[in-house]
Formats: structure tokens, C-alpha cells, sequence
């Protein structure tokens, strides 16, 4: 069963791309290391979330969505809602925003980032410390636009830099195309 110690175990697995991804990685192993509900949105200072890089199986696009609030292009993610298994929440995000069925392309973590979530209504500025990990989808399949979303397609790796993202996006980009030469050789 997934719980919080099988969590730190999987981020201490987890091998950062950059400096960058190592300080955020930190930070989420001292997060979750202090707090046993770490999985609850009702923790107010932050909560972990799982995030789903989805790609088709040739490995040549992502599946984004163009988020309604943020008007960000991300990957699709979301609240744990107290769920410890982060795979599994990735997994139902993604289904839930795109419609398309996922499938895991491994069950190690693929990317962390811990980013602030500015204050808004009843909600407190608090931290979102995501836990990434890759699935794919058929490309074939047409996505279904959430109600949380503006847009969802299925978008060229070499295309998401032209795309209104963030870093954390590129570094996916970035990754999957390190991901891609390792499988190749």
C-alpha cells in the first residue's frame, strides 16, 4: 500500500535533472517529511499533488492543456485529496482533463517541482510540491476538454517552446528528449 514512507522512498530514488530539480526535490523530501498529511488540500501551507507528462507512444508529442485559470499551457495534474498513491493521482487527472485513457510508462517518479500558488477566495497562498510522472496515450484518440481547461492537444515536443508554459514544461520537453537517446542506444 502507498503511503507517505513509500513516497520518500521513491523520491529518494529520484535522480534530478539539474541543480534546480535537486533543490526542489529537497525541499519536497522536507515537506513531506514533516507533515503526515501532506496528501490533504486542507493542510493550508501546501500539499502534494501528482502531475501526469503524458506522450504518445512514438514519444514525439505531449498532451497539454490550456489551464482555464492559470491561461498557462501544463501538463495535466492535480490534488491528491488525501490519496498516497501520487501514480495512481496522476493517472486520474489525466483521464479526468483529457478524457483519453494513460497508461504508466514506468512507476518512477519522472520529474518533481514545488511551485507557489498565489492566494484566491477562501484560500491561502500555499505550495503546490507536484511529483511528475510519464504515461502515455494513443495519439489517435481526440482529448475532451475539461471543465478546468480552455484547450487540451495533443502538441509537437518540438512546438511547446513556442507555447505560453513555464520552465518547469521545458524541462519536461527537456527530459523526454534525454529519456528518448537513452532508450536509443
Amino acid at each position: 500500500m502507498m503511503n507517505r514512507k513509500t513516497l520518500i522512498q521513491q523520491l529518494l530514488a529520484h535522480r534530478p535533472y539539474s541543480e534546480h530539480e535537486a533543490a526542489m526535490l529537497n525541499r519536497i523530501l522536507a515537506f513531506v517529511g514533516q507533515h503526515e498529511e501532506c496528501f490533504s488540500r486542507s493542510l493550508l501551507v501546501g500539499h502534494v499533488t501528482g502531475s501526469a507528462w503524458v506522450v504518445d507512444h512514438s514519444i514525439s508529442h505531449t498532451l497539454l492543456v490550456h489551464h482555464r485559470r492559470l491561461d498557462k499551457w501544463l501538463q495535466p495534474g492535480g490534488h491528491c485529496d488525501g490519496d498516497p498513491d501520487v501514480l495512481s493521482v496522476a493517472v486520474r487527472e489525466a483521464i479526468e482533463e483529457t478524457g483519453l485513457a494513460v497508461m504508466p510508462v514506468s512507476g518512477e517518479i519522472f520529474d518533481v517541482d514545488a511551485h507557489d500558488i498565489p492566494a484566491r477566495k477562501q484560500e491561502p497562498a500555499h505550495v503546490h510540491y507536484d511529483i511528475r510522472f510519464m504515461l502515455q496515450a494513443d495519439y489517435e484518440h481526440a482529448p475532451v476538454v475539461s471543465s478546468e481547461s480552455q484547450d487540451v492537444r495533443w502538441v509537437p515536443l518540438t512546438d511547446v517552446p513556442s507555447l505560453n508554459t513555464d520552465e518547469s514544461v521545458l524541462r519536461l520537453v527537456a527530459k523526454t528528449n534525454l529519456y528518448l537517446r537513452r532508450e536509443q542506444t
